[in-house]
């Protein structure tokens, strides 16, 4: 293969990886009223553990106006701040009254559509606006354009994306009746290790089942993906038949995948050796079958993926179900791995920190894997600037929920010893304020922090969980 195509093909794997990332930040954010929502219906619907007529009434409004709304919200605010938020949540309405499911994929397009048309309407007329007039000609600019697109929306993308949705979920009900879903493992397995599992489980996977949970209670497709049994078993058979870093480390990455759903935990142990997706695949498919046998399935989709979230979220008469699939998903991918593991060569000690690295490679930005597994080294603080009127620390990754959140949480508890008033924070490295004064990073993401707020005092550090450099900067603080 030339050197131009492997450009290409980087080039358009990073296009899906950030149209992946940029679906999960629509979700992920709202994570929690989603979980609300497959909790009420889980208690409160008829066939619920606690059926209950009133409470019931919720399900309806939650699904139909509140968690499209919010992802509107949420992907317009991702373009255009606060005022493309405003606006994508007005435009989703309209896709939400022009259809009659819940309009989920729709809040997805619309609501980054609002936000795209405010911003280009702000950039035209930057700087052009009269002294007293600014308040008039945003409100009544976002007024007319929300408006607008609603109409718009109403008549034109509502429909058309409940034409989109329904062909896709007969696709799906095709698939499902003639017994093929297990074979979506042959895809998602790979897809998960490649980091484009957002793009499928948000994008596709998570509207259609939640369309299927509002009619059935429960749907089988929040578990496609999110079933942590292949990791499970092929970290199980590292436990055993593992060699060097990778054997000492699989028992902590157990912990991690299963308990705390941080499913990637598990990537590196497969670049070790790509022949163990064929336990995954296989786990994977089990799973599915399991799931179809005992016709279960969950009532959200679980984020993250731990075991805890899952049984949150199981439906009254889907516990035998889910747990068996987790089981069979483990079982079976243990046994391939372990198979895989005996009879090839032994791995090499550093094999696992270079499949680390391609982890972060392959994702195209700082992987949560990394601070687990690979060593602890140092790296150099990017500026030399005095830190002794700092006042507000922040920790930044791309998702602002995972590395950044126990980095930001291991700093905040030093300060405290130390005895330093200082406030330490976590977000997403798109939500970083221009006028922040020191930002923690990742040094794989350094670089974009520093375009989104260049004037700050930036730290890159290879290793959330434990750097030198905290020390370093307490040190500095104190001065």
């Amino acid at each position: 293969m030339s050197t131009e195509q492997q450009q290409d093909q980087s080039a358009f794997k990073v296009k899906v990886q950030r149209f992946g990332s940029f679906l999960s930040g629509m979700i992920m954010p709202n994570i929690g009223a989603f979980i609300a929502w497959g909790l009420i219906t889980a208690l409160f619907i008829e066939t619920g553990w606690w059926p209950r007529a009133d409470f019931a009434e919720l399900v309806g409004p939650m699904i139909n106006y509140l968690l499209p709304i919010l992802i509107g919200f949420t992907g317009g605010r991702l373009v255009h701040g606060i005022r493309g938020g405003v606006v994508g949540a007005t435009v989703t309405m309209g896709v939400i009254v022009g259809a009659d499911i819940p309009m989920f994929l729709g809040a997805m397009i619309v609501g980054p559509l609002g936000g795209w048309a405010i911003k280009q309407f702000d950039k035209l007329v930057e700087g052009k606006i009269k002294a007293g007039f600014e308040m008039l000609v945003n409100n009544f600019s976002a007024g007319i354009i929300g408006g607008f697109l609603t109409l718009v929306a109403y008549k034109l993308i509502g429909p058309a994306v409940n034409a989109l949705t329904d062909f896709l979920a007969a696709g799906v009900q095709f698939i499902f009746d003639a017994g093929l879903l297990p074979l979506a493992s042959i895809f998602i397995e790979p897809a998960k290790v490649l980091f484009l599992n957002n793009a499928i489980n948000h994008g596709i996977l998570g509207p259609l089942g939640i369309e299927q949970a509002a009619d059935a209670g429960k749907s089988i497709l929040f578990l496609l993906e999110s079933n942590p049994g292949p990791g499970l078993g092929i970290l199980l058979a590292f436990m055993i038949f593992g060699k060097g870093a990778a054997k000492q480390t699989a028992p902590g990455a157990v912990i991690i995948h299963f308990l705390g759903g941080i499913h990637e935990i598990y990537f590196p142990y497969i670049l070790m050796k790509p022949f163990l997706l064929v336990a995954a695949i296989a786990g994977g498919a089990s799973g599915i079958f399991t799931l179809q046998l005992f016709n279960a399935g969950l009532v959200a989709a679980p984020s993250p993926g731990s075991i805890f979230s899952i049984l949150a979220l199981t439906p009254k008469g889907s516990h035998i179900g889910v747990i068996l699939a987790v089981i069979v998903a483990t079982a079976v991918s243990f046994l391939i791995a372990s198979l895989i593991l005996k009879t090839s060569k032994d791995i090499a000690e550093d094999d696992l920190v270079k499949a680390t690295e391609k982890t972060s490679s392959l994702k195209g930005k700082e992987s949560r894997v990394a601070e687990f597994i690979q060593p602890t080294t140092t790296a150099d603080l990017v500026q030399e600037t005095s830190l002794a009127n700092v006042k507000h620390i922040i920790f930044a990754c791309d998702a602002g929920m995972g590395s950044s959140a126990m980095g930001a949480s291991i700093l905040r508890n030093k300060m405290k010893k130390e005895g330093l008033d200082v406030s330490v924070t976590n977000t997403a490295i798109s939500n970083l304020p221009s006028d922040a004064e020191v930002i923690v990073t990742h040094k794989d993401l350094t670089s974009r922090a520093k375009e989104q707020s260049p004037n700050a005092y930036h730290i890159s550090v290879d290793n959330f969980l434990n750097s030198p450099k905290y020390d370093e900067l307490m040190e500095q603080l104190k001065k």
